[in-house]
């Protein structure tokens, strides 16, 4: 018996003999399921009621009283509102052991995988460790290392957000990023200090008041002549509101405020892991948002890297602050496609939910890919309008826009033109707006941070940029 390889997390076992039968089975399914078990199993499933609705589960014995074969229901085969990863609910249902799917027509063994995968997270840094999770045997076809890697990317993702702000700052996202860019031979380089505040000089303001400095670090890996591919992730470690500081309440989460960094990461670390033939670029403005004597404050105009002077209606506004300087460095170059990752504004959580990150852009063919791509990894978003009308909610009498237009309306789209203005050469520009944070546990999605987006972006890039065969 081995198992696939990756850097952490869980992974799927090859070449196991005695693996326990998992059926997976339809409302469609079961009678001719049923009908199929052995007499006892059959007898013992009836006794207890077993019925295939959707996350239903039960145990069967075999003929020696020990566990032989596990039903999992799945609900109406077309049920619209069926969760795709409702395998991912068995890692914290069954016992330890060795356990294989029995695969049936229509039945994603693939997608199955991966979210027994991805409900196999657990973070313990702070607790002993749990008794021992069941492991699953790779279903025969599937690609058990690319599942390996994706899963391993998704849980140190969630390890970052999970991290509280006390063992995550800006050193230790920096950390994250030279530790990604050795594993494949990434460049990573680091600005802080003066050199922050004359290149970076948003950055360097919102950062400002923290004993933590602030710094941008840029990551590139990949052959130079290779179509350009950058991703920008929102890098706020703890988020205070800054001098317009938070409710108590408002910031009991607000250490995912750094979600956006870590689903690039994730994100970073599957398109490298996967060997995709991009120049890929990764961009993490990271700093604290704290309240001292050199903290930014409502009303002071800064100078972008854009050369766009802003004036500050909220401090509490940060992570737009921090993006624009980080957007203005990836466009100058002019990517083929960029991306950028932000738990950026309440107002998308409102419109949406916690579940479905909204995602702007400009280009419908993008619009049209983005949609496609998440749906296809069950990793889903929401376009929202870039209505340009509203641009003039940015406006500011002495300075060429401000952070935080007054009012309660359009804030995520209003977040989103902001950003626009820093994208200038870029068509091909997505925003997304996310939460990073699964409020509750639901099957492939333990509660706590998420990385919502970065399987989507991984599977974007890998459509556009294929691996030559």
């Amino acid at each position: 018996m081995t198992q696939t390889e990756t850097r952490d997390g869980p992974a799927l076992l090859i070449d196991v003999a005695d693996a326990i039968p998992i059926l997976c089975v339809t409302a469609q399914d079961w009678a001719g399921a049923e009908a199929a078990l052995p007499p006892i199993q059959r007898a013992f499933a009836a006794a207890t009621g077993f019925a295939p609705k959707a996350g239903r589960v039960a145990l069967l014995p075999g003929d020696d009283g020990r566990l032989a074969r596990v039903l999992l229901g799945l609900g109406e085969a077309e049920a619209p509102a069926r969760d795709r990863f409702l395998a991912g609910k068995l890692p914290g249902t069954l016992p330890a052991g060795d356990y294989r799917f029995e695969t049936a027509d229509g039945f994603d063994a693939g997608e199955a995988a991966l979210a027994w995968l991805l409900g196999s997270y657990r973070f313990e840094r702070y607790r002993k460790p749990g008794e021992p999770r069941p492991r699953l045997v790779a279903p025969e076809g599937v690609d058990a290392a690319a599942l390996g890697r994706i899963a391993a990317a998704v849980c140190a993702g969630r390890d970052l957000v999970n991290t509280p702000a006390n063992d995550l700052g800006p050193a230790e996202i920096e950390a994250a990023l030279r530790a990604l860019g050795a594993r494949f031979g990434a460049v990573v380089t680091v600005t802080a200090g003066e050199a922050l505040k004359e290149e970076f000089p948003l950055v360097h303001a919102v950062g400002a008041a923290s004993p933590r400095a602030p710094r941008l670090i840029d990551l590139t890996w990949g052959a130079e002549d290779a179509p350009r591919v950058t991703l920008v992730g929102k890098g706020v470690v703890f988020d205070t509101g800054g001098l317009d500081i938070k409710p108590a309440s408002n910031m009991l989460l607000m250490k995912k405020d750094m979600g956006g960094a870590a689903a690039a990461l994730a994100a970073a670390e599957m398109i490298m892991g996967a060997g995709l033939p991009v120049r890929l670029r990764l961009i993490v403005p990271s700093v604290e948002n704290a309240i001292a004597g050199e903290a930014f404050r409502p009303g002071d105009v800064l100078r972008s890297r854009a050369g766009l002077t802003v004036e500050i209606g909220n401090t509490d506004a940060e992570g737009r602050l921090i993006l624009a300087d980080a957007l203005a460095l990836a466009d100058a170059d002019e990517p083929e496609l960029l991306i950028d990752f932000a738990t950026l504004t309440g107002a998308a959580r409102v419109a949406l939910g916690p579940e479905l990150p909204a995602f702007f852009t400009e280009d419908e063919g993008l619009a049209a890919a983005v949609a496609r791509a998440g749906l296809s990894v069950n990793d889903p978003v929401w376009r929202l309008p870039l209505h340009a009308p509203y641009a003039s909610l940015l406006d500011s009498k002495v300075a060429d826009l401000n952070n935080a237009p007054g009012g309660p309306f359009a804030g995520a789209i209003t977040a989103a033109l902001f950003l626009r203005r820093f994208v200038r050469r870029t068509r091909a520009h997505v925003h997304f707006d996310l939460f990073g944070w699964n409020p509750s546990t639901k099957p492939g999605r333990p509660e706590g941070g998420e990385v919502q987006t970065a399987r989507l972006a991984h599977a974007l890039v890998a459509e556009r940029y294929p691996r030559k065969q």
